[in-house]
């Protein structure tokens, strides 16, 4: 509303609103509307942000033994005996990782990740670089976490096994509405879910270990067959050591999350989100540590019909009883819910990268609920176009995911070793103020410095060794999709540019002279009240209009022409003729013509006639003429379109308009 007492002068107006968006399916599917001030509101605490950042950290648990073993498993059973080790070694670069990323989340509070960090301190290719690698991260997060649930189902019930495919997608559609309902919301509703695992997990470990301990832990009874291995077996060497580690390093994927989405927790959310972090790492380290320890003394092996979870849960608790039952449950719903944490960060940073002009711009807008509803939409139709094409199997997704992970990883280490040195050069007190945070003196710049590069070398090695095991595997896809992706974001981004500097008011100089002559064309199909409702509007912009009809039958030209010399008004008609029976044509062909010849400063505007139906049925009977005309002519340069409607009511009415 404009408020009455505000009497400077000024041609800018202040206006407020009470208008409320109506009640309509969305708000049943997704919840009522929230407005902008709702957005302090909508932020969470540590225990939520725990369940909605750390639920893929946590569900990798369920695969990433498995996945050592897999590997393993062409030396032979006897290779097993070395999970434990290499899942220690894994734990060890866990650590490390944890620790850079905790130093992001408190240097970089307004989140961002790999992506901020690069881009401020290496550059912008290496920025697209860290932020391919993310985006491609939390696509094959859905894609492989949704699998792997429902891998779980499949080992409870085999006869799903055909269904796999249509149980992920409909499972990626059900956590994509959960998103759309807003970032606390959906944290609440995965919160007891994500808690009764890490409950149920560390019970079966316990009860593992006691059983261990007093020497009552039976193998697997009745196991599931060995994981298919082709050829003879292999021997064991560091070249399969390593492949087994980088296999089991899809623990630590979803360890970037939170410092993507730091954004998210309450004031102070830095320290919230740091806090959260560390839960995360520990909780992981305990529970992947458990798992190899136990699944080596079962006798566990990997298999496409059960799983490793399945086979210590029901070894631990002497077969498949109600805490079994319960295991599987939990397990379940972690993985399906694991993909909770990909939909959380893969807006925010497609938005981050949006508002830099690497991605469209809509994925910057928030939703009725105050969530990137356009990237999370977006995410959910690219991972289940992944999920049929591999066929819901984790071992085979699996390879494309862990590369992405640690480039980004590698980025993100670099990057922050180099903000150190930075640091460094700094005088204490003073400060320097960049693009995604604030600068400042560390009196640990050194150490903190020689840290992250530690961490760097870490992360690119492990890198490096999953490139070249996992190549054959399917890792060369990756290889070639993170180059192609940078090419994209680039491509989007210089557009934006070179848009922006075509409109740029910088160097604008002075402004165009005024119009000098405004010629109105007007196309014409027959002779109503719609068309004499669009010539009245014609007549009022100009009155040097023109009508055009297109002759297709001549003698419903005929017709036109006699209705239009009693009721034109005294414009002039131009009959253009069509032998081939085309209309769309012969008015481009009209309007080019006219565009080419036109004055210096002349103005051409096209009013078209627009047939409306307040009945949507009776709408599909008519030809949308009017539409299918301006989609053609806003292609032709400096020409001016105008659609005049014309509403027909279901009880009556005119027809014969343009449609």
């Amino acid at each position: 509303m404009v408020n009455p007492e505000d009497n400077s002068q000024t041609s800018i107006i202040e206006r407020t609103t009470d208008y409320k968006p109506q009640k309509s399916w969305h708000s049943w599917l997704i919840g009522r509307p929230l407005s902008t001030a709702d957005a302090a509101h909508e932020t969470i605490g540590k225990r939520v942000g725990l369940a909605v950042f750390a639920s893929d950290a946590l569900s990798s648990n369920a695969y990433a033994t498995q996945e050592i073993l897999v590997i393993l498993a062409v030396a032979g059973t006897h290779a097993f005996g070395y999970v434990f080790p290499i899942s220690l070694a894994i734990v060890l670069l866990l650590a490390i990782v944890s620790i850079s990323y905790e130093q992001i989340i408190h240097a970089y509070p307004d989140g961002g990740g790999a992506y901020i960090v690069a881009r401020d301190n290496i550059g912008e290719i290496s920025a697209l670089i860290a932020a391919s690698s993310l985006l491609m991260d939390y696509i094959l997060t859905v894609s492989v976490s949704i699998s792997s649930g429902v891998a779980q189902i499949v080992s409870a019930f085999p006869a799903m096994y055909e269904y796999r495919i249509a149980i992920a997608v409909a499972a990626i559609m059900f956590v994509t509405v959960i998103n759309l309902r807003g970032v606390k919301e959906s944290g609440a509703a995965i919160a007891i879910p994500s808690f009764f695992f890490i409950f149920i997990m560390l019970a079966t470990i316990g009860t593992g270990m006691v059983k261990y301990l007093t020497g009552s832990l039976d193998v697997v009874f009745d196991p599931p067959e060995l994981v298919e291995v082709h050829g003879a077996l292999a021997a064991i060497t560091p070249f399969l050591i390593l492949h087994a580690f980088s296999s089991g390093t899809a623990a630590l994927t979803g360890i970037e999350a939170i410092s993507n989405g730091i954004t998210a927790f309450k004031e102070p959310r830095s320290k919230n989100a740091g806090i959260t972090l560390i839960w995360m790492a520990v909780i992981l380290a305990s529970l992947f540590l458990g798992i190899s320890f136990l699944s080596v003394q079962i006798d566990a092996v990997p298999s496409e019909f059960e799983t490793v979870i399945s086979q210590l849960a029901r070894t631990v608790f002497n077969g498949q009883g109600f805490f079994y039952i319960a295991i599987i449950l939990a397990t379940t719903v972690i993985l399906l819910l694991a993909a909770n944490t990909a939909f959380a960060g893969f807006p925010r940073l497609s938005a981050l990268m949006a508002k830099d002009g690497f991605l469209p711009r809509q994925l910057t807008y928030r939703g009725s609920r105050l969530v990137y509803s356009r990237g999370i939409v977006a995410l959910a139709v690219i991972a289940s176009i992944l999920v049929a094409i591999f066929q819901a199997s984790v071992t085979r997704l699996i390879p494309l995911y862990a590369i992405g992970v640690f480039l980004s990883f590698t980025f993100s280490q670099v990057g922050m070793a180099l903000r150190w040195w930075k640091s460094g050069k700094l005088k204490p007190g003073q400060e320097t103020v960049e693009r995604g945070s604030t600068l400042r003196f560390d009196p640990l710049w050194k150490l903190k410095m020689v840290t992250n590069g530690f961490g760097a070398l870490c992360t690119a090695t492990v890198m490096l060794v999953f490139a070249v095991t996992k190549f054959h595997d399917g890792a060369y896809i990756v290889l070639v999709l993170i180059p192609a992706l940078v090419g994209i974001l680039w491509m989007i981004h210089r557009h934006y540019n070179n848009l922006a500097k075509k409109l740029s008011l910088d160097n604008f100089g002075v402004i165009p002279p005024h119009t000098i002559r405004h010629r109105v064309i007007m196309p014409v199909s027959g002779v109503h009240q719609g068309t004499l409702s669009a010539l009245r509007y014609a007549r009022m912009l100009s009155e040097d209009v023109t009508a055009v009809h297109v002759v297709v039958e001549p003698a419903d030209a005929e017709k036109v022409r006699g209705k239009w010399e009693t009721w034109g008004e005294g414009v002039r008609m131009v009959m253009l003729d069509s032998p081939y029976r085309l209309f769309i044509e012969p008015i481009l062909g009209y309007i080019a013509e006219i565009a080419e010849h036109r004055q210096p400063g002349e103005t051409i505007t096209i009013v078209v006639p627009e047939f409306v139906s307040d009945n949507r049925m009776a709408a599909a009977l008519h030809t949308n003429t009017a539409e299918i005309l301006r989609s053609q002519l806003k292609h032709l340069h400096d020409i001016v379109i105008t659609n005049v409607p014309y509403h027909v009511h279901e009880d009556g009415g005119h027809e014969g308009v343009v449609e």
